[in-house]
C-alpha cells in the first residue's frame, strides 16, 4: 500500500509506480468519481461514447466486401508485423 498526502491546494502526489503501472504522464486528465469512502481517478476518455450506428454513414465504401478470410489474413499480417518489429 502506498500514502500520500493533500497539498493546502488540494493536491495529492499520485505515487510513481502507480503512474508508471498505468502509464499516466503530466498533462493528462483525469475523471474523479466518488465511490463509497473514496475517490476513483480514471483517465478522461478523449471522445464521447458513440454506437456503431450513429458513426456508420462515414464509414462510405465503394467496391467488393472483403471476406471474413480475408479480414483474418491482413489481420494475422498486420500483428506478425507489429510482433517482429517490437524487438
Amino acid at each position: 500500500m502506498e500514502t500520500t498526502k493533500l497539498s493546502s491546494k488540494g493536491q495529492v502526489i499520485i505515487p510513481k509506480g502507480f503512474r508508471v503501472a498505468h502509464r499516466w504522464e503530466a498533462g493528462l486528465e483525469l475523471v474523479a468519481i466518488e465511490v463509497g469512502d473514496g475517490i476513483l481517478l480514471k483517465p478522461k476518455v478523449p471522445f464521447e461514447e458513440t454506437a456503431l450506428d450513429e458513426v456508420a454513414g462515414c464509414l462510405r465504401f465503394e467496391g467488393k466486401a472483403k471476406s471474413i478470410e480475408e479480414i483474418d489474413q491482413a489481420i494475422r499480417q498486420h500483428v506478425t508485423k507489429e510482433w517482429r518489429d517490437s524487438d
